[in-house]
C-alpha cells in the first residue's frame, strides 16, 4: 500500500514520523557544544562537519554539489576549514556521542532500556539496509559507517541513511526537473508558502542572486512574478512532480520492510519524537518545510 488513506505517499509519512529523531543532530543543544568545544563555531560550522564528515575530508565544491541548495560562499565559510580542527572520523564519533547524550536527556532512561525502542531499531535497521546506494553519495557514506549501539542509536543511525538516501533522489528529481538550487527554493518556498527571505538567507544566497533565480523561474512559465512568486499551473505540477519522484525513489525501503512493520514502526516512533518536540529540538518551522507527523501536544494513544 503505497499511500494511505489520506493520500499521502508512504514514504513520506515514514519521513515526517522519523525525521525528528535524525534532526537532533543539528538542531539540540549537545552536538552545537560539541562542535563548538573543538573550535567549530557557529550553527554552518557545525552542521556541514557533521552532515558531511562521513565523505571524508571532501573540498566545499563536492559538499556544495551534493547538498545542491546551500550557497556556495556558506559552504566556503565551513569546509574545508572545519577538516583543520577535527578529522572526519572525529566529527562522525563526536555527533554519535552528542545524540547519544540528547536522546538520553530527551528519552530518559526507561524508553532507552524499552522492549519497544529494540523492537523500533530493529525495523529501521532492517529497511535501512535495503536502502540502495548506487549513484545517492550521502547514503552510500553513512552506509559505510559502522553501525553504533544501543538501540536508540541504531534506530539514529537508520534514519540518517533512510533521510539521506532520500534527499539524494530529491536531488537527483531536481536535476532530472532542470531546477538549479535557486531556483529550487524559489519554486520551494512558493509552494510551500514559507517566507522566502527566511529561506533564502538559510541558505545563504544573496537577494540579488534569489531575484535573478525568481525571474528564471518567471522566464520558464513557472511562476507569475519574480517579485511575489506564485506558482502557474506549470509550475504547481512541475514541483508535485519533483515531489513525487523523490517519494516514489525512497519507497524501495518501505516496500522492503512491508506495510504493516512500517506502520507499527510510526506507531512505536510517535511518543519518542513527540518528546524530542517537547524538548525543544527540534525546529517547528524548517528549512525542509517539514511538518512532524506528530506534535508535541498530540496525545498518546491509549
Amino acid at each position: 500500500m503505497t499511500r494511505g488513506q489520506d493520500g499521502e505517499h508512504r514514504a513520506r509519512r515514514l519521513w515526517r514520523a522519523l525525521e525528528p529523531l535524525h534532526a537532533v543532530t543539528y538542531f539540540a543543544p549537545e552536538p552545537k557544544a560539541a562542535c563548538e568545544e573543538l573550535g567549530a563555531r557557529g550553527f554552518w560550522r557545525g552542521y556541514f562537519a557533521q552532515r558531511a564528515a562521513p565523505l571524508g575530508a571532501v573540498p566545499a565544491e563536492v559538499v556544495t554539489a551534493l547538498f545542491y541548495n546551500f550557497a556556495p560562499g556558506l559552504v566556503r565559510r565551513a569546509i574545508p576549514e572545519v577538516w583543520s580542527l577535527a578529522t572526519p572520523e572525529e566529527f562522525c564519533a563526536l555527533r554519535v556521542r552528542a545524540v547519544d547524550a540528547v536522546l538520553r536527556r530527551s528519552l530518559g532512561a526507561e524508553v532507552l532500556g524499552s522492549p519497544e525502542l529494540a523492537e523500533a531499531a530493529e525495523l529501521a535497521r532492517a529497511a535501512a539496509l535495503a536502502v540502495p546506494t548506487a549513484g545517492r553519495a550521502l547514503a552510500a557514506a553513512n552506509a559505510a559507517l559502522p553501525w553504533p549501539e544501543p538501540p536508540h542509536l541504531v534506530l539514529w543511525h537508520a534514519q540518517t541513511l533512510l533521510r539521506e538516501q532520500r534527499g539524494d533522489g530529491h536531488v537527483a528529481a531536481l536535476v532530472a526537473a532542470g531546477l538549479d538550487p535557486v531556483e529550487t527554493l524559489v519554486v520551494f518556498a512558493a509552494a510551500q508558502d514559507l517566507e522566502p527571505d527566511y529561506l533564502r538567507e538559510r541558505r545563504g544566497w544573496t537577494p540579488e542572486e534569489w531575484t535573478a533565480g525568481a525571474e528564471r523561474v518567471v522566464a520558464r512559465g513557472l511562476a507569475t512574478s519574480a517579485g511575489a512568486t506564485v506558482l502557474t499551473e506549470a509550475g504547481r505540477a512541475l514541483h508535485q512532480d519533483v515531489e513525487a519522484r523523490t517519494d516514489a525513489l525512497a519507497n524501495v525501503a518501505w516496500t522492503a520492510l512491508g506495510d504493516e512493520p512500517a506502520e507499527r514502526l510510526i506507531a512505536l516512533a510517535g511518543p519518542w519524537v513527540r518528546a524530542v518536540l517537547a524538548a525543544g529540538d527540534f525546529l517547528p518551522t524548517n528549512p525542509m518545510g517539514m511538518r512532524p507527523l506528530v506534535s508535541a501536544a498530540t496525545p498518546a494513544p491509549c
